[in-house]
């Protein structure tokens, strides 16, 4: 499986709304931290499904290589 790409070494910190969101797992969006369709052309990819059931601030991963999906977990911190 290819690697995503790394659309961001820092975390989109983010107040959202409650209601359901896309993470964008490849990369490639031009909406980060967010899912614009782009994976598709990659084709090894699914966007992640992320519901809230509050409003709520948040940490979203831009880097990509997190272990807490969509969440950041400082994994940036670790990459070359």
């Amino acid at each position: 499986m290819p690697k995503p790409v790394i659309a961001e070494r820092l975390p989109a910190v983010l107040e959202l709304e409650a209601g359901t969101y896309w993470w964008c797992v490849c990369g490639l969006s031009k909406s980060q931290p967010f899912c614009d369709g782009s994976h598709k052309q990659e084709g090894a990819f699914s966007p992640l499904k992320l519901e809230l059931a509050e409003s709520k601030r948040v940490a979203l991963c831009q880097c990509k290589h997190t272990g807490n999906q969509p969440y950041c977990d400082g994994s940036h911190s670790r990459l070359d």
